[in-house]
């Protein structure tokens, strides 16, 4: 007896401690690397509601081990993607990488598969590192502190070309190694700017091609002899034409993609004496993506971006018959023929996650590797998008996706929120939603992803209508079309429309902050350049001279005027909705300072900015820990000030 009442007098003491805390609502423990400046804390709760939408991951193809036919896969099991085997089709993931960062390209030597190379950076800087994988142990094949990209392995697997930063900090200069020798890393060609690489060296070991990526719309090639470092240029550089790809066949032929004669990127060969371009197989009213050679030259397989949609197509050399593989609506990455023929690529759609795949040459039969978890749910119930087309303020047609929640489940007009891509080299397409089904599904929000001018998929001319501080606005006005347009939609409740966007996206958030404050309820701002100056005096000095094509050149007077009058930062004042605004500390591209000065503004003249940001991040936040929280406490900004 004395001791049950010893055991009650002891738990006495805690009873109203306790009954307290079950009073005081949970809250989700916030990851120690992010800084949350003006945000409520996550509930519980809502993070509990949202788990199956946060669990579902993607398998991205890597490429193939030559000798044992296995495929390298990238995904994710743990806080990063991380490198994994595969033996067979839908055989089991084996981990081979365990990094606490990012791991998200590998390949293994040709012919051999004795080495694997990776390359990595810490903190999301985008200073990469490239090693060898040995032991499970990673064995640093560069200087570990400058910036390096590998670039081509030789045919035979004995020499890696790569770029590095190490002479200066700035520019890319080209080196050779051979990588089960790290002493061996030698400077082939030095060079000036941060757009050099190579695309791929010539059976014989002879020479190298080269391109300098000048802008979206110009590359130049030069021949580069790796005895002596000579390097002779390709062509007319004079020219203004947007180059990809480069591959040796093995007979020597060159295979690229070129826009030269077109719009559009074809795919063709190349005469290196000459600069000839010659398109190849049939007429293509869309950019040829990405492609590859098969190792006896004998078949090419390339993409093609119809309107954001893929197409993949096989090529049959000798005779030019060009056959389409079928595939759902969807996006394709990574294309890599193994030396036995088969195919394998990425694949990913709106009602499929990333997956790794491969095709047979002669049969065009489909094989799926892998099968990504989707965190218990069925993704084949999710929304298709359809396009919606719209005339611009000087009559030219954009484009953009749009996805509809379901009206049975969510009857009346709903609220929207436009996403606006990145780049602005880039473009929005219909892929898998991943968290963002959350919104579609559970929250009824319509998303929209506007492809504005400047997008890349639309041709040549279309990619140009945005360059530099003069046109920049144009693509503004195009969002506003596109608000505009949605507005009149019987559906939508225009009183409800929300914006976001990263990067040059961000921007563009910013701009329609500013612009359109009459029309958006709130806008969420992420990785944001908020005044093109400080952003193109702070950006890495590698890539400076790259943004200053696309931007404009801050040094010039006129432009810099230009620049600072349609900075948002210098707008500040029309700024009259809700800001969220998410920054990664150690981001190399938009530097955290061009968050901090807009965040300070805003606030100053009584205005409300939400402010997260990744002290382990640079250019978006690749942890998941930190993209759960990010997601989540997005989900408190729309239901505070969209929803409600």
């Amino acid at each position: 007896m004395r001791y049950l009442t010893f055991v009650a007098a002891l738990t006495l003491p805690f009873a109203p401690a306790l009954a307290q805390e079950a009073a005081t609502p949970a809250v989700e423990p916030k990851p120690a690397a992010l800084v949350a400046d003006g945000l409520p804390e996550v509930p519980a709760e809502l993070a509990a509601a949202t788990r199956p939408y946060m669990e579902n991951r993607g398998a991205g193809f890597v490429g193939w081990n030559p000798v044992d036919r296995s495929m390298l896969i990238s995904t994710r099991f743990g806080n990063t993607n991380q490198i994994h085997r595969v033996a067979m089709p839908m055989g089991a993931r084996k981990q081979l990488t365990f990094e606490a960062e990012p791991v998200g390209s590998a390949a293994w030597s040709p012919k051999s598969a004795d080495i694997m190379l990776l390359q990595k950076d810490v903190g999301g800087n985008e200073f990469f590192q490239i090693y060898a994988m040995k032991n499970g142990r990673l064995e640093l094949l560069t200087d570990g502190k400058s910036r390096n990209s590998y670039n081509a392995w030789s045919k035979d697997g004995s020499l890696l070309a790569f770029t590095s930063t190490r002479r200066n900090g700035r520019d890319s200069d080209i080196y050779l190694m051979n990588p089960r020798d790290a002493a061996s890393s030698k400077m082939i060609a030095q060079v000036s700017g941060g757009g050099w690489g190579v695309s791929d060296i010539a059976p014989d070991k002879s020479w190298a091609l080269v391109g300098k990526y000048v802008s979206v719309q110009k590359t130049d090639l030069y021949r580069l002899d790796l005895a002596t470092g000579a390097m002779t240029p390709i062509g007319d550089h004079s020219k203004t034409v947007a180059l990809g790809g480069g591959s040796f066949a093995p007979d020597g032929t060159i295979w690229i993609t070129s826009d030269e004669g077109s719009d559009f990127q074809r795919l063709g060969t190349l005469d290196a004496a000459t600069g000839k371009f010659t398109p190849k197989g049939p007429a293509e009213k869309w950019d040829v993506d990405t492609f590859d050679i098969s190792d006896d030259g004998s078949l090419i397989a390339y993409v093609v971006n119809e309107a954001g949609i893929a197409k993949l197509r096989v090529m049959d050399v000798a005779s030019g018959n060009v056959r389409t593989v079928e595939l759902p609506a969807g996006i394709i990455g990574g294309i890599d023929i193994a030396p036995w023929g088969d195919i394998g690529f990425s694949f990913t759609s709106a009602r499929a996650a990333a997956d790794a795949y491969s095709v047979d040459p002669k049969t065009l039969k489909v094989t799926r590797w892998t099968e990504s978890e989707t965190g218990g749910l069925d993704v084949t119930q999710n929304v298709e998008p359809e396009l919606v087309k719209v005339k611009s303020f000087d009559g030219l047609e954009v484009s953009g996706f749009l996805y509809r929640p379901d009206p049975k489940k969510f009857p009346g007009k709903r609220p929207l929120i436009m996403s606006v891509h990145g780049g602005p080299e880039g473009q929005s397409r219909p892929g898998f939603m991943g968290r963002s089904n959350y919104l579609l599904n559970e929250m009824g929000i319509a998303l929209f992803y506007p492809n504005v001018r400047g997008s890349t998929g639309y041709g040549k001319t279309f990619v140009s209508l945005d360059n530099g501080p003069f046109k920049r606005e144009d693509s503004v006005k195009d969002m506003g079309a596109f608000l505009d347009t949605l507005a009149k939609d019987k559906s939508l409740d225009a009183g409800r429309f929300g914006l976001t966007g990263g990067s040059y996206g961000g921007y563009m958030c910013y701009a329609a902050a500013t612009h359109y404050a009459d029309k958006l309820r709130a806008n969420l701002c992420v990785v944001a350049i908020s005044n093109f100056v400080t952003f193109l005096e702070n950006t890495q000095e590698y890539r400076r001279d790259l943004r200053r094509v696309e931007y404009g050149d801050e040094r010039v007077p006129e432009q810099r005027a230009k620049l600072i009058e349609i900075s948002p930062l210098t707008r500040v004042a029309d700024i009259k909705k809700p800001l969220f605004i998410v920054t990664g500390a150690n981001d190399p591209r938009v530097p955290a300072s061009e968050a901090d000065q807009i965040v300070a503004a805003v606030r100053k003249n009584g205005g409300t900015a939400w402010h997260l940001v990744g002290t382990n991040e640079g250019h978006g936040f690749a942890k998941k820990e930190n993209a759960d929280y990010n997601f989540w406490a997005s989900l408190l900004f729309w239901k505070q000030y969209l929803l409600n």
